[in-house]
């Protein structure tokens, strides 16, 4: 399993444990791996397997707001997550849950106002604040609709005003737990459009998401969790691959699936994992019929 932490990685948490309080089973157990910076890391598991809370760690949530037992390393740059001060932590990572109404503050009337309730909290010059939040409403296309009320946007579009408003804080880690789960399949796309333009920031990526066809097109590596604990951790097409992926019930993209059923691998021999691969490997299979 390629998880050992490195002390060039951006993200590095070793041997990780936690228990939630007056829980009786730990939420994550002895976890150790390594995030680069850049990277777009996705996280996959049944519920219950701990990729929320591991999402909250790597935020600092956890242990500010949710107390319990912590044992192990979690740090960012070399510095531990849990003693770093909330400011530069608001610096470093960026949040953004599945569902973006608990995200809008519905403090603000229109869009921009809500990009700029972060920023005004932070204390950023106004010259400044109205630079990013035009940047970040153009990048998500959000720009014209600036001036309207933000609840009356459609689920993508509210999706991709939780992950400006937090992007306009310019953090170097965005974390993104299923920021799909409760939308259609215009507003699936809408967001992951939104997501792959981070990877041309330079941002570093860690999405919790379910939509597996769609996540194998945009993540380096996914870490596989089951029960708290890290089954593995390596590309998308090695987990899929996996024999014993079935056992840990978080199912499979649809392309994979296909291919097992016709017992059709790549070269490498590993399954495809997406509709362009699957479509090579056809094509190259009819060129020797």
């Amino acid at each position: 399993m390629d998880n050992v932490s490195t002390l060039s990685a951006k993200i590095s948490i070793e041997h990780l444990t936690y228990r939630y309080p007056f829980a009786k089973n730990r939420s994550l157990e002895d976890i150790t791996l390594s995030i680069d910076a850049g990277q777009s890391i996705g996280i996959i598991g049944r519920n219950g397997a701990g990729k929320s809370t591991l999402c909250y760690t790597l935020s600092g949530l956890i242990p500010r707001f949710f107390h319990g037992k912590i044992e192990g390393s979690i740090k960012i740059d070399g510095e531990d997550v849990p003693t770093m001060s909330v400011e530069k932590l608001i610096r470093k990572v960026g949040l953004v849950l599945q569902n973006p109404f608990s995200q809008i503050s519905g403090a603000k009337m229109t869009v921009y106002e809500e990009v700029a309730f972060g920023l005004e909290n932070l204390g950023i010059e106004k010259d400044e604040m109205h630079e990013r939040i035009d940047t970040v409403l153009k990048q998500f296309d959000l720009y014209k609709k600036k001036d309207e009320n933000p609840f009356e946007l459609s689920g993508g579009q509210l999706q991709r005003l939780a992950i400006a408003s937090v992007l306009a804080l310019q953090p170097e880690i965005l974390i993104l737990d299923e920021p799909t789960s409760q939308l259609d399949p215009r507003g699936t796309t809408e967001v992951f459009e939104a997501i792959s333009q981070l990877k041309t920031l330079g941002i570093t990526v860690i999405i919790v998401e379910h939509k597996f066809e769609k996540l194998v097109e945009y993540v380096d590596k996914i870490a596989l969790l089951n029960d708290g604990k890290l089954v593995e951790y390596d590309t998308a097409e090695k987990i899929f691959s996996m024999p014993q992926i079935e056992d840990y019930g978080v199912g499979q993209p649809i392309y994979t699936a296909l291919c097992k059923r016709m017992g059709l691998k790549k070269p490498n021999g590993y399954y495809p994992v997406s509709f362009n691969e699957t479509v090579t490997l056809l094509n190259g299979l009819k060129m020797y019929e």
